[in-house]
């Protein structure tokens, strides 16, 4: 049993309020997931000369102001912006380059993120304390896609904890379980894919991505996703521009919208929405099984 969150903000006003409104959203679904958390939030995106890299390190000492200085010195146009032990790096170097440099020279920070507009944390802890550590109520964006962990097929790590990005601009979280992650791991692996946990959703992001790589519109991913998925599931994913939202054909795993012209949200449960601005008039509802929902910035 996990949580899901999403907020996508139509009106521009709202914007820098994103992460005051989520944030409620979050800590709401505490009790569905108390092991750890995480959230993608999408920002103005930077100019496409850039890329920005979320990174994560465990070292609570590790010095962050010491590799902004080295990464200066080594890639082009580099700044780090530094919330507690996560760092936003954004450069005019190429990304595979930055990344084998950091893992050559800094094995032990991990690249969370890569893209124009993302910017994601994630950790273990509970909604509120983790969303302390990283100042989330004063993030700001269009959209944001978030979720709270009960683990139940791996372990409680950094790593293990959602959302899971794959290629840019581009993550998923997960309500639910697969019972073949083995063999979609293996199929990935066998074309290329790399990963970094052990986590059944890591597969189910890594699969929906290349599908999409490979030419599919994400509706149709999806649907090569309901052939080759063995298990239930609600998967909440974030683009660029884009929310999108999807349950398994059984409908096994709660998700509940409302849709104002203000807004769209979405969460396991609807009182992690009674807080937000005129709810009372929001078109709320449950999506259908098998259905692709998608709302645009």
């Amino acid at each position: 049993m996990c949580g899901i969150v999403g907020l996508l903000l139509k009106n521009e006003a709202l914007r820098p309020r994103l992460g005051e409104l989520m944030v409620p959203m979050l800590i709401g679904m505490t009790e569905r997931g108390p092991d750890s958390s995480g959230v993608a939030a999408f920002t103005t995106p930077v100019d496409c000369r850039f890329r920005k890299l979320s990174l994560y390190c465990a070292d609570a000492t590790f010095q962050w102001k010491h590799l902004e200085g080295l990464l200066s010195e080594a890639f082009e146009d580099v700044t780090v912006v530094i919330r507690a032990n996560h760092g936003i790096l954004t450069t005019a170097s190429p990304v595979d380059g930055v990344r084998r440099w950091l893992q050559t020279a800094f094995p032990q920070v991990h690249v969370l993120s890569v893209g124009r507009a993302i910017d994601l944390y994630k950790d273990v802890g509970l909604p509120s304390e983790v969303s302390d550590r990283y100042a989330f109520p004063s993030l700001s964006g269009t959209h944001v896609v978030a979720h709270t962990r009960m683990a139940t097929e791996s372990a409680v790590t950094p790593a293990n904890a959602h959302p899971y990005t794959a290629g840019e601009d581009w993550c998923l979280v997960h309500n639910g379980s697969l019972a073949n992650p083995g063999s979609i791991r293996r199929k990935l692996e066998k074309v290329g894919a790399k990963f970094e946990s052990d986590c059944d959703t890591e597969g189910a992001c890594r699969y929906l991505h290349w599908r999409l790589d490979g030419g599919d519109t994400l509706e149709e991913a999806l649907h090569h996703a309901f052939e080759d998925f063995d298990g239930f599931f609600t998967f909440l994913m974030g683009t660029h521009n884009k929310l999108a939202l999807v349950r398994d054909p059984f409908a096994c795993k709660p998700a509940v919208v409302a849709e104002t012209d203000q807004y769209v949200a979405i969460s396991s449960e609807f009182r992690s929405l009674a807080h937000l601005p005129d709810i009372r008039n929001a078109n709320v509802f449950e999506p259908k099984p098998s259905e692709v929902y998608s709302w645009a910035v």
